[in-house]
């Protein structure tokens, strides 16, 4: 079930509300930047996000392709979230559950992760170790 959760940066510039559903399955990725970054992601549909404010406060790195999304403060560095515009289900919001506002550590412990093999272009398959993901 979709419930709406607050999020933002670490110093508060950027912020966001995401219609998630936390009962479904998260993602660890072994690429470079998520490797880089340890972002772990649980997945918005665009109509499911909007960005309350920090706009002018967001960088945009692009790599590779060039056709997903990288968003960080230029403030404190975060990866608040990211735009999936080349996914095997189409355009999405990848949202950093680590910069959910008011979410417990049972909740988060409770979120199943499914992890993808994207160092590989494998996105369908889980890398062979995960462990340190």
């Amino acid at each position: 079930m979709l419930t709406t959760y607050s999020g933002s940066c670490h110093c508060g510039a950027v912020r966001f509300e995401a219609d998630l559903d936390l009962t479904q399955s998260s993602y660890r990725c072994n690429c470079s930047i998520c490797r880089r970054t340890r972002f772990w992601v649980a997945v918005a549909r665009p109509e499911g996000f909007r960005l309350l404010a920090g706009e002018q406060a967001l960088t945009e790195y692009l790599f590779n392709t060039r056709k997903n999304q990288h968003f960080f403060c230029k403030h404190c560095g975060v990866r608040a979230f990211g735009v999936g515009n080349d996914t095997p289900i189409g355009q999405m919001i990848g949202i950093n559950l680590g910069c959910l506002d008011e979410v417990s550590e049972e909740t988060l412990a409770s979120i199943p992760i499914s992890y993808v093999d994207g160092l590989h272009d494998r996105w369908q398959s889980a890398p062979a170790c995960c462990a340190h993901l």
